[in-house]
This record gives C-alpha cells, sequence and structure tokens, in this order.
C-alpha cells in the first residue's frame, strides 16, 4: 500500500481509541485549516508572547508556524499556549549561520511570496493586501528590534498595520492577531482554494490521533503487523 492509504487505515483503526466527539472535532478543524497562509518567526526570545503566537494561530487555522532561530531559542509558555502547540505544524530553522534567509529558500521553493510585517515601509495593509496573488508567508519580528535586516531586505512584500498614536508598533502578540484576524476573514470569502488537500487532513488526523490516545506507538505497531501478516 502507498503511505496515503497506509494513513488512511491508521486513521480508521485508531478512531476507534477515541470518542465521536473528539473525531467531529478533527473534523472540523481540519476543515477550516490552511496553508495558504503561513507564518514565520524570526528570533523570538519571551515566552510568553511567542506562546501568543501560536495560540493565535490555532485560533485562525493557520497550521504551519516556521521558527527562525539565530540569537534566540525558542520557548513556549504552556499556561499561555493552552497546548495550541500540540495542533500545529511546528518547523524550526537553526542550523546555519544565515538562519533566516535559509527560511526564505525554503518557503519560496514551496511556492510561498515572503511578506515581512514592519511599520517602516509603506508598502500595503491587511485590508488591502492581495491575496490571489498566491500563497504568503507572513514574518514577524522580535518584540523589542522587529525583523533583522537581511529579513526586511530580502522579502518580496512588506505589510504594515495603519497606526495613529505615538507608539511606534504593536506588541508581536497583537500585531499577529490582527492581522491574521483580517487575513483569514477576506481569505475564507475570496473563492481562493485555501483549504487543505485531502491527503493532508489525513495525515494531520493521524498525527492528532497520536498524541490524543496513550501509547498510541504501541497500536500502530500492532496495527502495521497485522497489515503485513494480511499481504504473506
Amino acid at each position: 500500500m502507498d503511505q496515503e492509504s497506509v494513513n488512511f487505515r491508521l486513521v480508521e483503526y485508531l478512531s476507534g481509541f477515541v470518542t465521536p466527539e473528539r473525531m467531529e472535532t478533527f473534523g472540523n478543524t481540519l476543515d477550516n485549516r490552511t496553508r495558504y497562509i503561513t507564518v514565520v518567526l524570526e528570533d523570538l526570545y519571551q515566552p510568553h508572547n511567542a506562546s501568543a503566537v501560536l495560540r493565535t494561530c490555532d485560533c485562525f487555522g493557520i497550521q504551519d508556524v516556521h521558527i527562525i532561530e539565530n540569537r534566540n531559542t525558542y520557548s513556549i509558555n504552556p499556561d499561555v499556549a493552552l497546548g495550541s502547540y500540540k495542533w500545529l505544524t511546528l518547523k524550526k530553522y537553526n542550523h546555519t549561520e544565515s538562519n533566516t534567509l535559509d527560511t526564505y529558500r525554503t518557503l519560496r521553493s514551496t511556492g510561498y511570496r515572503i511578506v515581512a510585517t514592519t511599520p517602516h515601509r509603506d508598502d500595503t495593509t491587511p485590508d488591502s493586501f492581495d491575496l490571489k496573488k498566491g500563497k504568503s508567508a507572513l514574518v514577524f519580528g522580535t518584540e523589542l528590534e522587529g525583523l533583522s535586516e537581511s529579513a526586511i531586505n530580502e522579502a518580496d512584500e512588506y505589510l504594515r498595520i495603519p497606526m495613529f498614536g505615538f507608539t511606534e508598533s504593536f506588541n508581536i502578540s497583537v500585531a499577529a492577531a490582527i492581522i491574521l484576524y483580517q487575513l483569514t476573514n477576506r481569505l475564507r470569502s475570496s473563492g481562493i482554494p485555501w483549504q487543505l488537500t485531502q491527503p493532508e487532513k489525513t495525515e494531520l488526523k493521524l498525527a492528532w490521533l497520536k498524541k490524543s490516545i496513550k501509547k498510541s506507538d504501541v497500536l500502530i505497531r500492532e496495527f502495521l503487523e497485522k497489515e503485513r501478516n494480511k499481504d504473506r
């Protein structure tokens, strides 16, 4: 069997170990998940804000979060994240001297345009941002310094939130919430094919089942062994 078929049958098998209500929640959540917009976090160092962004991504249906670790290691405050990180796909970039550029190259190779969020470039705002141009990776920077110079200079586009007070910028968790609320609302009513594919939904449902069931690895081994015996 190919991997897609294996995943589908594993989901069917493991679903018997959780409640029907849990499976319904998985299905409803996956129907509202998207990878058309993804979030990139560069060098965040405050666990409170880092965790708040994950919670926001989960609430607005953003599945993937790309985490750049240059000087700072990303850490999660479980009291703030409230378990949201368990349902997201977190991808860390921390193996090179230029992790930001490595992240940009990886995202571009999968069809994303890089959109730096910064109040210092007058490009576009959440209400005028062109969603139809293609998949977007929204890049957010540190709480005090914002994005690095390379993160800004190497971006394809820029996004800012209009502000009318003395303060120069929003807290990062607030900025992410404002931008994602507006963009995901617009995306869902746009006619753009923003939803996950069926194989993606099955793969994520399997991952969520593994996290929901005690000793799921034992159950999976037993299932796969039975499947191999059938083929003999």
